[in-house]
């Protein structure tokens, strides 16, 4: 492997534009929080968050992503009891201690029914491309999960600047017929994540490592 040699740009404050230097400091104070406040978030800061989804790229500019967003009591909790019962159902299988178990199902359904609001996005291939063979067709897909994770990165973002929180959850991708069945998505809508978001109730600090580890210059 060749040495990394640090980029002009990144060489020093003094190096970088004033403009990218703020955009790299909101990208940097961004954190996964988990506990929110109940405040609700207003309709329409939840428009404005997922405009700003929507202007991300996608793949043929098909725009695969859709959003189904959450604020009923009820169907949070539906959605997190059931959810957690497939979970602790895996866990047993899996050998897990029974305490042990309980512990992690209550804390992501807490998490849920938590947050005020929560933001499911969906990949659709209603309108991409269509290929005769799998390894296409499997690049097709993959193109499109990719665009919805874009998008999905511009919400958070979004939200990060308009003083929201948020906290990525995966969990919607081991059980996307319970998902869509719980929110009464359509067929064709494939659960990605389910993106919880209120006013931060806590802060966190995360590290991340240095850039000469994770990348080469060729």
């Amino acid at each position: 492997m060749s040495a990394v040699h640090p980029h002009p740009a990144l060489s020093g404050d003094q190096a970088v534009q004033p403009a990218l230097a703020a955009f790299v400091e909101l990208v940097r104070a961004r954190r996964s929080i988990r506990r929110y406040r109940a405040e609700p978030v207003p309709d329409e800061l939840v428009a404005a968050l997922l405009e700003a989804a929507c202007w991300a790229p996608s793949a043929h500019n098909r725009q695969p992503w859709r959003f189904c967003v959450v604020r009923s009591p009820e169907v949070k909790a539906a959605l997190g009891e059931q959810m957690a019962a497939l979970w602790r159902a895996d866990l047993a299988r899996d050998g897990v201690d029974p305490a042990q178990i309980e512990q992690r199902a209550a804390a992501s359904q807490a998490r849920l029914t938590g947050a005020p609001l929560l933001v499911v996005p969906c990949v659709t291939l209603q309108e991409m491309d269509l290929y005769p063979d799998p390894a296409r067709s499997r690049a097709e897909w993959t193109m499109a999960v990719q665009s919805v994770a874009l998008a999905c990165q511009n919400l958070l973002l979004a939200a990060h600047t308009a003083g929201l929180a948020s906290c990525w959850m995966c969990a919607a991708l081991f059980v996307p017929a319970l998902v869509r069945s719980v929110l009464a998505l359509p067929d064709s809508w494939e659960p990605q994540a389910i993106l919880t978001l209120g006013y931060p109730a806590e802060s966190r600090q995360r590290e991340r490592r240095p850039l000469d580890s994770i990348m080469v210059w060729r």
